[in-house]
């Protein structure tokens, strides 16, 4: 859990502004709800914080999503009662998702008669959620597959169907438009009418989903988002574009200037690799003002980084990174901030040497 921190002097840390957080679920919140859609606030970014949980269930978000049980227990032991849903699920892990988990996206019939047998034994109702495959290539059923899977898992004891689902834009690039949209009502209609069945929940997507609830003339059954880089970068993800009415800067890295030298521009001496196998090729800018900040690729995804626009990133080792200041005198102990984008942000929260301070409290 995040804790207030009163010496300023950490380096490198991140500053988390939880006011920011709040806002930007509470915007996202009215913004989709105004269609319908209720939220799951993504926590998998920030290790399932917390606090950082809390800021959006209070800016309205219904639903806490993770997808590691780790992070679902220390929010668990944190004291967040709000239902919880598990967004990846493993076989070896079916016992511990039955006793933290409210509700779990799922593929495969054998994890979820190991999820059945588990709550059977605990004397509880799982909920699940079936991802379905609508072209993005990552988790997800095949239309043609989804009714005989629905057949075999509603009869399983302990276990609820309630809802389907589907994720766009993360690993194949597919962005949400209106053709898979209604293609995922379609099948939720038709789920139901075969089934008899009553489908609570209908999760069409991610950040990726902005751009087309914007233009969409009616979102069909479409009645669920997973929201994660919205809230927390204030977003979207299929064109990186900021929301308006969002902060973008809730997450901002700290660093330390270690040193501060003008040097050439082009190393001299016979090139070769570099620490990590690869021969750099540089450009001659003459003599510049270069600084260097005690981070690396040990601690950070360096090409997250998002520098103000008086300093470039020039490279990075495993403890450096270095920067051409545009001659601006950074001096010695200096900070520089930097804000951070998706991959940035997921890196620092889970480096041991990046500091966490939080800015302002939940109320």
């Amino acid at each position: 859990m995040l804790r207030q921190i009163e010496i300023k002097a950490l380096l490198p840390r991140i500053e988390i502004s939880l006011s920011q957080i709040r806002h930007n679920a509470q915007m996202l919140s009215e913004h989709y709800g105004r269609k319908g859609i209720s939220l799951m606030g993504v926590s998998k970014a920030t290790l399932g914080d917390p606090e950082i949980a809390k800021a959006m269930i209070q800016g309205g978000v219904k639903f806490i999503a993770d997808s590691r049980i780790e992070n679902i227990q220390k929010m668990r032991i944190a004291g967040i009662s709000t239902q919880i849903v598990l967004l990846r699920t493993a076989f070896s892990q079916a016992e511990a998702v039955i006793k933290n988990v409210d509700i779990s996206l799922n593929t495969e019939l054998e994890t979820v008669r190991e999820l059945s047998n588990f709550a059977k034994i605990h004397n509880t109702l799982h909920q699940i959620i079936v991802m379905v495959e609508m072209g993005d290539l990552r988790e997800g059923i095949l239309p043609c597959d989804l009714p005989q899977f629905i057949k075999k898992t509603i009869d399983l004891p302990n276990i609820k169907v309630i809802g389907i689902g589907c994720n766009l834009a993360c690993y194949g690039g597919v962005k949400p438009d209106n053709h898979n949209m209604y293609q995922l009502s379609e099948l939720a209609d038709a789920l139901e009418k075969e089934f008899r069945i009553h489908l609570e929940i209908i999760s069409g997507g991610n950040s990726a989903n902005y751009e087309w609830s914007e233009a969409a003339q009616a979102v069909g059954r479409i009645n669920n988002l997973r929201l994660g880089e919205s809230i927390l970068l204030g977003c979207e993800t299929v064109n990186r574009k900021a929301i308006p009415g969002l902060y973008t800067s809730a997450f901002k890295l700290i660093a330390e200037v270690i040193e501060s030298k003008e040097k050439p521009s082009l190393p001299f001496g016979e090139i070769c690799q570099n620490a990590f196998g690869n021969v750099p090729t540089f450009l001659d800018r003459g003599i510049r003002r270069r600084i260097i900040i005690a981070l690396g690729r040990q601690d950070i995804l360096v090409s997250g980084l998002k520098p103000n626009k008086a300093l470039e990133i020039l490279g990075s080792s495993s403890d450096h990174v270095v920067l051409d200041s545009n001659n601006y005198d950074c001096q010695v102990g200096s900070e520089v901030e930097f804000n951070l984008d998706y991959g940035g942000l997921l890196s620092a929260m889970t480096s041991p040497f990046i500091a966490k301070q939080v800015i302002g409290n939940n109320h």
